[in-house]
């Protein structure tokens, strides 16, 4: 799970069996104070693909820039290029989006998408509201 900016323009394909598949890349930011008491940032870049459905949509409603939520699986390929030297390349890859930024309400266009993934979310577990039940740190699992 990621939450960034995309750093290019999704560039979306057809692949000859006819699926969308599309590519793009998304930067994150970490920011800390060092030992110092200096502000430091990084970015970290993550390349990521989808399919199908959410890619098609990814393809129509976002760009550079973009603020959105990702969630998928890490892969690695690897290939040989034209020298015969055996590169890897690891991705996102994408089973879920949310996009963050606030929809752009001059633009008649703009219509929020269905959901683009099958999962369903469970029902919330009936809530204690009683208030008298304090949580103990030992009882929390993580």
């Amino acid at each position: 799970m990621i939450i960034g900016n995309l750093t290019r323009d999704p560039e979306v394909r057809t692949t000859p069996s006819g699926q969308s598949v599309v590519n793009f890349s998304v930067a994150t930011n970490f920011n800390w104070t060092d030992e110092t008491g200096k502000k430091q940032e990084r970015a970290e870049f993550h390349n990521v693909v989808a399919w199908r459905k959410l890619a098609e949509i990814i393809g129509q409603y976002l760009k550079k820039g973009s603020k959105i939520y990702i969630e998928g699986r890490l892969q690695t390929r690897s290939w040989d290029d034209q020298s015969g030297v055996k590169r890897y390349r690891t991705e996102i890859v994408a089973d879920n989006m949310i996009m963050l930024d606030r929809p752009d309400t001059n633009n008649p266009k703009f219509s929020q998408p269905e959901p683009a993934n099958d999962y369903v979310q469970p029902e919330p577990a009936a809530l204690n509201n009683s208030g008298d039940e304090e949580i103990n740190v030992e009882d929390i699992p993580f």
